[in-house]
């Protein structure tokens, strides 16, 4: 095999493989408290995401969301009538060398647990 070949190969091995780790630290699994970012935010709007995520949006442009919701047994109106323009308190999954996701593992009302990942 000629040298330029075996260079080409090892770069591709180097990339395909730090594809691989960079996507596998983008999986939220198992998360706990002190991997969260805690924030407290007036939930304004509530409405189905897509694959049954429920997404949840603040007074100003953001938004959060809870992974495959509606398939954990959350109900949309429930949701509203108990969050909607009211302050919850969320964990948001930390993500890829401890950014911030939008994914909530736990969703809070005062003392109340109205979602948790948290085991």
């Amino acid at each position: 095999m000629k040298k330029s070949t075996i260079t080409t190969v090892a770069i591709s091995l180097t990339l395909l493989l730090a594809l691989f780790f960079l996507l596998r630290s983008c999986v939220i699994q198992n998360t706990k408290p002190e991997d969260c970012k805690t924030i407290e935010v007036k939930i304004t709007k509530i409405k189905e995401g897509t694959s049954y995520d429920i997404v949840f949006y603040d007074d100003g442009s953001d938004f959060y969301y809870i992974n495959r919701g509606l398939e954990q047994g959350l109900n949309l109106d429930s949701l509203k009538t108990k969050v909607l323009n009211k302050t919850v308190t969320l964990h948001l999954a930390k993500i890829m060398g401890g950014i911030t996701s939008e994914h909530i593992s736990q969703m809070a009302l005062g003392d109340e647990i109205i979602f948790t990942e948290f085991n």
